[in-house]
């Protein structure tokens, strides 16, 4: 079982979603700036944050990759999320991440993304990391290109004018010394 594998970095300690991080994952996913790319926009409830974290420890009990929740060390507070959770049809694991605004422009997504990225190619066997984000989202589509992941194509889907895919393949990130987590 994978889900008691906490991460750290340099900055951060990563810890897989747990029930009692419930309250404080509803907070960071009611906040307007966080979710406007990552739900669209939408508001959730309690319901939905339980679910996630039920489908996210099943993903981690399975062997695969789940979300954790991003603490920066040495403070208590969540200030985001990281990891992985299936997107499209057929559904696909996906690398995704989000970042309280009062810590943005720290690096802090990077790096909470390359840990996350390590975990799933060393840990889970992953032969390669996805990621999708909306069109303007510039931020987001930067984490994915710091990461060394490349542009495959844009569809016409979301809500925002379209999605960037990306992805990051084992061998890839091997060569592209991707394995350091000490930088934003």
């Amino acid at each position: 079982m994978t889900g008691d594998r906490e991460l750290r970095t340099l900055r951060l300690r990563l810890s897989p979603f747990h029930v009692d991080d419930a309250e404080e994952l509803l907070v960071l996913f009611k906040n307007e700036q966080v979710r406007h790319y990552l739900l669209d926009g939408r508001v959730v409830n309690e319901s939905w944050v339980d679910r996630e974290i039920e489908e996210s420890v099943a993903r981690f009990r399975s062997g695969s990759a789940g979300l954790w929740t991003i603490r920066v060390e040495g403070a208590g507070t969540l200030v985001g999320f990281a990891g992985f959770r299936p997107f499209f049809d057929p559904p696909e694991l996906q690398l995704l991440y989000g970042i309280h605004p009062d810590h943005w422009g720290r690096g802090l997504a990077t790096e909470a993304a390359r840990a996350v990225t390590r975990f799933a190619f060393e840990t889970c066997g992953f032969s390669v990391v996805r990621a999708a984000t909306d069109t303007p989202n510039r931020a987001s589509a930067r984490v994915m290109e710091r990461l060394g992941m490349t542009f495959v194509r844009t569809t016409d889907e979301g809500a925002w004018g379209g999605t960037l895919h990306y992805h990051l393949t084992k061998r890839t990130w091997k060569q592209s010394g991707s394995l350091r987590d000490d930088d934003g």
